[in-house]
């Protein structure tokens, strides 16, 4: 029996250990930052063991996949290790702090094709997302013109919020864009089918200083009343905000705004796609709703059926029409796609998930627009 191993019990930690387990995948550990987290964690979420560390994760032989949500700065690191002792990795975005350790870690996968490498672009994996992938593969929409969207919260919309992302040594020089800017680029071009070739960024830290919390906070919980805590003034070099104007390689234009200060917006990623026969549009706080475009017809929202939906994309949802499916799902989803190319030994020709490929290009571009930013020009994406 497949089994794996989730380093981190965060907020996203527990968000892989139950989609895990959903699918029916043996959940053999759980490792922490600290012993006591280990064993806290594994016996709130049913795994069979908790690690003092992850030396004993990698020795353990009954894991055959390691998932890793720890701070960015760690990545690196563990998924070398990962791959050096044999094991399967599904790798937090982003895959590193830098295109360079991104290139090696592409390097190291491509030298290991028995190992299947994927990171955890979940997004890609509301039906929706998909079917609206298969059209646009079908040819039903025709050539891309344009696209515009956003990600947009507001978790860190006072100086107050804080989280370990908001530091440059932790989460990169990128926040807003590398921390969720990159999954709306990510759909995007899974979507359509386009790279982005080049950028045009503007990016504004908001806040410049911070009140830190002197104790450790998980991501979203400093909002929650009574989570006060005492606090020390820390500056804040990346960003709050930044909009980016796109070129894609076909020629096709985009714009796309990313905020995590705006009220009132908790988690909405929306993207409009104009093609030269019809539109689509989607926000990932509705997401059973497809808007459908039409120039000579009336326009129409496809609400995720099974049953209304392209055959190759039924076998990524589960519930009748009207049964909602959301964030946690998609992860199930995800690992569906991940944990086949593990049982069938091989990686698929086109996985539906996101590669160590995707995983740096998505670099690539976070540095391009952090130079965009800073030059005020376009930059071209490396390949």
């Amino acid at each position: 029996m497949t089994k794996a191993a989730v380093v981190g019990t965060g907020f996203i930690g527990p968000v892989h250990a139950e989609a895990l387990k959903r699918l029916g995948i043996g959940l053999r550990g759980i490792l922490g930052s600290s012993p006591e987290k280990s064993k806290k964690a594994a016996q709130t979420l049913g795994a069979e063991k908790s690690y003092s560390s992850y030396e004993e994760l990698l020795s353990d032989k009954e894991v055959s996949c390691v998932h890793l949500t720890t701070p960015n700065k760690k990545h690196f690191d563990e998924v070398k290790a990962a791959l050096a002792a044999g094991k399967h990795v599904v790798c937090e975005k982003p895959l590193g702090m830098t295109s360079k350790e991104t290139a090696e870690l592409v390097r190291l996968a491509a030298a290991s094709p028995k190992l299947i490498t994927a990171v955890n672009y979940n997004i890609r994996f509301y039906p929706l997302a998909l079917e609206a992938r298969a059209r646009v593969r079908r040819g039903d929409l025709g050539g891309l013109y344009h696209v515009r969207g956003g990600y947009i919260q507001d978790w860190l919309l006072f100086p107050t919020d804080f989280n370990w992302r908001v530091l440059a040594e932790e989460g990169g020089e990128t926040r807003a864009i590398g921390d969720i800017g990159t999954h709306w680029l990510d759909l995007v071009q899974f979507v359509s089918g386009q790279a982005v070739s080049a950028v045009f960024a503007d990016l504004k830290t908001v806040h410049p200083v911070r009140q830190r919390p002197l104790g450790s906070v998980e991501t979203f919980q400093d909002k929650i009343a009574g989570a006060k805590q005492d606090r020390a003034p820390v500056n804040i070099t990346t960003e709050d905000y930044g909009s980016v104007l796109l070129r894609f390689k076909s020629g096709a234009k985009g714009v796309v705004t990313v905020s995590q200060v705006t009220a009132g917006k908790k988690n909405s990623l929306s993207y409009e796609m104009a093609f030269a026969k019809g539109a689509l549009a989607w926000d990932s706080e509705s997401p059973n709703s497809l808007w459908l475009g039409s120039r000579e017809k009336a326009n129409e929202s496809l609400i995720r059926d099974p049953s209304l939906l392209s055959s190759d994309v039924t076998p990524y949802t589960n519930y009748p029409g009207g049964h909602n499916e959301g964030f946690p799902d998609t992860f199930k989803q995800l690992y569906r796609a991940v944990y086949a190319d593990i049982e069938k030994g091989a990686r698929s020709a086109e996985p539906l998930y996101a590669t160590f490929q995707d995983g740096h290009r998505e670099l690539l571009l976070c540095e391009a627009i952090l130079q965009s930013a800073r030059s005020e020009k376009w930059v071209e994406i490396k390949d």
